[in-house]
């Protein structure tokens, strides 16, 4: 009795429980296709009104064009007694037609304007700041449009647009599970044999980088500054030579190839980065662009440099606090054969002070460090004794420091003082002990700059900068020079 009462109650439980599944599917089914049939249906509903948009859009278009074309040849009947009021909404309804057709007729320019097309098909954007600057200079510098340091003799005044640059930013394929990118930036600041009444320069490459990003890894080449200068002043004015070149920023832009990574810490992020370096030679004073030899010292030595920095930075984001070490070493070689080695030592800060004021600072010791933009232009010095005459590299030590205030988004303050200060020592054995050859570079350099720059929209710029500057040569007395400068800049 027992089986022949509980075998049918499970078999019925089981046929109840089988359509209750099929019927839930279905149902899902029967939802999935009615929402595909409502989507379809708005679909459709956009398109007509996307076609009486157009239509309304052509008549409006003829209306305003025969009302145009009627308007000269018959005048308007007088107004009736009231028809003031009429006549006003009349003009006040053409005055909207016309307003919202030139609104149309900027929209419909913008979607078919034309797209920079590249062979690769990747996207392309051209970039760029178009900068007129004036100077003037109360006694003579090396630059007028720029001055870096100071010359005895008479003062200047310079009007510019060499600073201009132009730029083009690339992203290319993934490789590796890496997004590429490329960057290459240009200027007008180099110096040639021909100008005109216009101008006075020649196109110069400024920076380039190529890279593959991961998501904490990049590998890259470039031409920038080095891994132990990340950060550089702020000016609208000084551009063609980086504010502070040759008084304490290392601003060079050198080929190089490398690989950076950071590891994301409890709030906070390790940064590391190295590569290997290519640094030119030192240009002579008075000369805005490196024209080197057939070979450099660092391509006599067949040899690269190298240079790294780590840096711990505070927040999420890496936005707060950072502080970095920074390495350089390169080995050289003379025409003559003669081997010596150029190194650094680098520690560099960004300090946030609420949320208005930040404070950099860049500071270095090393010898060579003309081909970075340091040592007075001069990488090694002669010493000379009865017999022999020994090259010893120049000592050198200096760097920068700036404090910013931005109480605004696009309004802000700066001020910035910077020295490169060569060994006297050095520079005192040189020359005591040659009777021939003297001391090429400066025994130092100092500059201080304070500007406003102002930003009322996206893409233009003003500044005003006052800058100050101290420039000692070996055995002579300092040479100073004061210096206003005025920027207006529209960016694109």
């Amino acid at each position: 009795m027992t089986c022949t009462i509980y075998t049918p109650a499970y078999a019925q439980s089981a046929s109840i429980a089988q359509p209750a599944s099929t019927e839930s599917t279905e149902d899902k089914l029967q939802k999935l296709t009615a929402a595909v049939a409502q989507a379809q249906a708005q679909m459709n509903a956009y398109q007509n009104q996307m076609q009486e948009l157009q239509k309304q859009l052509s008549a409006l278009r003829q209306q305003l064009a025969a009302e145009r074309s009627v308007a000269p040849a018959s005048p308007s009947p007088p107004p009736p007694i009231t028809g003031e009021s009429s006549s006003q909404e009349g003009s006040a309804s053409l005055e909207e037609i016309r307003e919202r057709q030139a609104m149309e007729d900027t929209q419909i320019a913008t979607h078919e304007q034309t797209k920079v097309e590249t062979e690769s098909k990747y996207p392309l954007k051209v970039t760029g700041l178009l900068l007129f600057n004036t100077s003037v200079n109360t006694r003579q510098v090396d630059i007028p449009e720029d001055p870096t340091y100071a010359i005895p003799g008479g003062g200047s005044t310079a009007l510019s647009l060499r600073q201009t640059i132009l730029g083009l930013d690339a992203r290319g394929p993934e490789l590796m599970g890496a997004a590429s990118d490329a960057d290459v930036r240009v200027d007008f600041f180099a110096i040639g044999s021909q100008s005109n009444y216009a101008a006075n320069g020649l196109l110069r490459l400024r920076t380039a980088h190529a890279g593959l990003n991961w998501n904490h890894t990049r590998a890259f080449v470039a031409l920038d500054r080095s891994l132990v200068a990340p950060y550089t002043p702020t000016s609208l004015v000084a551009v063609g030579e980086p504010p502070l070149a040759w008084s304490g920023n290392l601003w060079a832009w050198v080929p190089q190839i490398g690989v950076s990574h950071s590891v994301p810490l409890h709030h906070s992020v390790l940064k590391l980065a190295a590569g290997l370096v290519q640094v030119p030679n030192p240009p002579s004073l008075g000369q805005t662009t490196t024209n080197p030899p057939a070979v450099w010292q660092t391509e006599r030595s067949r040899w690269p440099g190298t240079n790294a920095r780590i840096a711990f930075a505070k927040g999420d984001n890496g936005e707060g606090p950072e502080i970095g070490l920074g390495g350089y070493f390169s080995p050289h070689m003379t025409a003559s054969n003669v081997r010596f080695n150029a190194w650094a030592g680098t520690l560099d800060l960004r300090l946030p002070v609420g949320r208005h004021i930040e404070f950099l600072s860049n500071v270095y010791r090393g010898q060579a460090l003309g081909g970075l933009g340091a040592g007075g232009y001069v990488d090694y010095v002669f010493e000379y004794t009865t017999t022999t005459r020994v090259l010893h590299p120049l000592d050198d030590i200096g760097g920068w420091a700036q404090l910013k205030f931005k109480p605004k988004a696009r309004l802000e303050f700066n001020g910035a003082y910077g020295i490169d200060n060569p060994f006297a020592n050095d520079i005192r054995r040189s020359i005591a002990s040659s009777s021939t050859e003297t001391y090429s570079g400066l025994s130092r350099n100092r500059t201080a700059f304070g500007n406003v720059i102002y930003s009322p929209s996206a893409y233009l710029l003003f500044s005003v900068e006052y800058r100050k500057l101290w420039t000692n040569y070996a055995g002579g007395s300092t040479n100073t020079s004061d210096v206003i400068g005025l920027g207006a800049g529209y960016r694109f």
